[in-house]
């Protein structure tokens, strides 16, 4: 079986439960870092899918990043030639900028466990429908963007509207990172600690006692997700 291609940009992103619950179901992964200063870029062709995860930039900095750019144009022709596609974070936004749409400040920014919504078409979804409306999920972004023409929107916040969507039956975006564990965010709690409270009006703590509280839960429901995605590997859906 072709591997998915996971693409960090984060140097402290652990990828969560992402690559292990892909192997639990028989679909191998390989990493690129986006950063080096020569990845190695597969083609299309030599993978089974695409996971793009997240980092602190925005996603028109592709002069400072011209590693955005490569995997705005990445992501354009998988989703064009139907590969499935799952683009968190970051990636979500970068996913839209491909498809067209605007990225922009959110009204706020949001760390921490949020409720969202599913809509009609998210809970008939085979990816989030694993999640439930008022479920909380973890975010950690300040950018935000429009729904792209054509793509359902699956999830909403009630700060930042556009959670999660679909364009065509293979590609997904999801703003909040339902791949993340318990060490992957202490590592990124540890970078950002210095300003955390300046910054995000979040301390630490409160974070880490929200990890206590929602994250079995949250990765419960990422599991079921992840699970859907491996499948869509194995067997993709025609593009429409």
């Amino acid at each position: 079986m072709k591997p998915v291609l996971c693409v960090r940009n984060d140097r402290d992103d652990t990828l969560g439960i992402t690559v292990a619950a892909l192997a639990e179901h028989g679909v191998p992964a390989i990493r690129v870092d986006a950063f080096d200063a020569e990845p190695r870029w597969p083609g299309l062709d030599e993978i089974g899918g695409l996971v793009v995860f997240g980092g602190e930039m925005n996603v028109d900095e592709i002069e400072r990043y011209p590693y955005l750019l490569t995997q705005r144009e990445l992501m354009r022709r998988a989703v064009d030639a139907g590969l499935p596609v799952l683009a968190i974070c970051l990636g979500a936004q970068m996913l839209a900028r491909a498809l067209g749409a605007r990225v922009y400040r959110a009204p706020l920014r949001e760390l921490g466990f949020k409720p969202v919504r599913i809509t009609e078409a998210g809970e008939a979804d085979p990816l989030l429908g694993a999640f439930h409306s008022g479920d909380r999920v973890f975010q950690w972004h300040e950018d935000t963007f429009d729904l792209p023409d054509g793509a359902e929107l699956l999830a909403a916040g009630d700060d930042v509207q556009v959670q999660a969507f679909r364009k065509g039956p293979n590609a997904w975006g999801v703003q909040f990172h339902f791949e993340v564990d318990a060490g992957g965010i202490d590592a990124w709690l540890r970078v950002a600690e210095p300003s955390l409270e300046r910054v995000w009006k979040r301390s630490a703590e409160e974070v880490r006692e929200e990890l206590r509280l929602y994250l079995d839960a949250q990765q419960q429901r990422s599991r079921q997700l992840l699970k859907a995605f491996a499948r869509l590997v194995e067997s993709p859906l025609h593009p429409l």
